[in-house]
């Protein structure tokens, strides 16, 4: 009888077929021979069972809304006793649901920790473009968190206005440096909500590097033969002028004249050319820097002491600002070529000023600092005629150059340099003059 009562449906199935007996057997005992004893007993049974049927579906009643009453209170056991043939199902499936939660938290703690290491910086935006997930990585690549795409400035139409996926290169502005970064959204419904998905990666240094190997290759290539053909040019030209013979006649004697000059400016110029090639050669065998740390201040003093004199003598104003100072890794012996490299293109960029800028004072300064993106620099400056417009662009590539004398070497080595460093060199466009600035990563 105890486990009867504990399933409903067969108690109901029973007092079904019992009422249907029951009354049947009245029936025919009513007919036979009216009322009697036997017809008052299956009476009595009859309304039993109607009363045992009631009981059995008021407790059910009872006992599902003490069920739903349990689980409105958290309690995870139903309120059903120990010796309930449910229990044992329910623990079980308790079971396997805290398996399951343990299983999805861990699975979430391993990939939000996957997310604070990787570099990729990832962004969740809603569909309102407000940022609901983000890891450490965005903050390190873009130098500012970003709490919604408009954040992103000239990236946020792109987030905006994707519908599907996308993926493409954008440029963006850390610090003092132009940065390129790749970028990919993707966007899906989640849980019946629109999410888009967007990756970030700087591609600036792989674009740098390939740049740097594409120059080297043909520095290489470059010098092999062309130092190859000055090297017997020059010594030619040179033994051609030793064997004219000093009784050798011309009909006009300038002619002779002109014709030692050739050979002397031959000879020259392909020695110029040689040892040219022998400069450019630095740039295809620079050492990587033995990186040490170091004082920018000391540095840069040396420079300042180290042209201080000369500034004097052409009355130049050469000036120091170290009021920043600050340790940082980098090759000295490197890093002191950068900077007399670009000491001494400020300096012939102020002599270049013409007689009406005379009237104010020739001037080159050089200073340390830090940007807003925490990176350290150094600084040279000048108030000369400055860079035009038109060669910003070119400044920085191999063999350019816009002196009459120059090699087109010092910036592009300089530049491979401070990126070896892991920084870089940049030009500022000032209202006067030209500024370069050695940003260190």
């Amino acid at each position: 009888m105890t486990r009867l009562a504990h399933h409903p449906t067969l108690v109901f199935l029973f007092t079904i077929i019992g009422l249907v007996i029951s009354s049947g057997l009245s029936l025919y005992l009513y007919i036979q021979g009216g009322f009697s004893a036997t017809w008052l007993l299956i009476t009595l049974i009859t309304i039993a069972f109607i009363s045992a049927l009631y009981f059995q579906f008021n407790k059910q009643n009872k006992h599902m809304g003490f069920v739903l009453k349990s689980l409105a209170n958290g309690d995870s056991s139903l309120g059903l006793s120990q010796h309930h043939p449910m229990r044992q199902h329910l623990e079980e499936i308790k079971t396997r649901i805290q398996s399951a939660r343990l299983s999805a938290e861990q699975q979430a703690h391993f990939l939000q920790t996957l997310l604070v290491h990787i570099d990729l910086a990832v962004l969740v935006f809603d569909s309102e473009g407000k940022v609901i997930e983000s890891n450490p990585a965005v903050t390190r690549l873009l130098g500012k968190p970003i709490n919604h795409s408009e954040d992103l400035e000239d990236i946020a139409p792109l987030v905006n206005e994707c519908n599907n996926s996308l993926k493409t290169i954008a440029n963006w502005q850390y610090g003092e440096q132009q940065d390129n970064l790749s970028i990919q959204i993707t966007s899906a419904q989640i849980q019946g909500q629109i999410r888009k998905i967007v990756t970030l990666q700087s591609i600036r240094d792989a674009l740098q590097n390939k740049e740097q190997q594409a120059y080297k290759r043909l520095t290489k290539v470059l010098t092999h033969e062309v130092a190859n053909s000055i090297t017997p040019l020059s010594s030619i030209a040179q033994t051609c002028e030793g064997l004219l013979p000093d009784t050798l006649s011309f009909d006009d004697e300038e002619d002779k004249q002109d014709l030692a000059l050739a050979l002397q400016t031959l000879a020259k110029r392909t020695e110029y050319l040689g040892a040219f090639i022998a400069r450019f050669r630095t740039v295809s065998n620079l050492p990587s820097p033995a990186l040490q740390p170091a004082q920018l201040a000391p540095l840069v003093e040396g420079i300042y002491q180290l042209h201080q004199q000369s500034c004097h003598q052409a009355n130049i104003d050469l000036q120091l600002d170290v009021s920043h100072s600050q340790l940082v890794m980098l090759d000295t012996a490197q890093i002191e070529q950068v900077l007399i490299n670009l000491t001494k293109n400020a300096i012939e960029a102020v002599q270049q000023r013409n007689d009406e800028d005379q009237r104010n004072t020739r001037q080159v300064v050089l200073k340390t600092g830090a940007n807003n993106a925490g990176q350290h620099y150094i600084e040279i400056s000048d108030n000369g005629p400055g860079i035009a417009e038109h060669v910003v662009d070119m400044i920085f590539v191999p063999f350019f150059t816009t002196k009459q004398q120059g090699s087109g070497i010092g910036l592009s080595l300089s530049r491979q340099i401070m990126i070896n460093h892991g920084g870089d060199l940049i030009y500022l466009k000032r209202e006067q003059g030209a500024c370069f600035r050695c940003v260190f990563g």
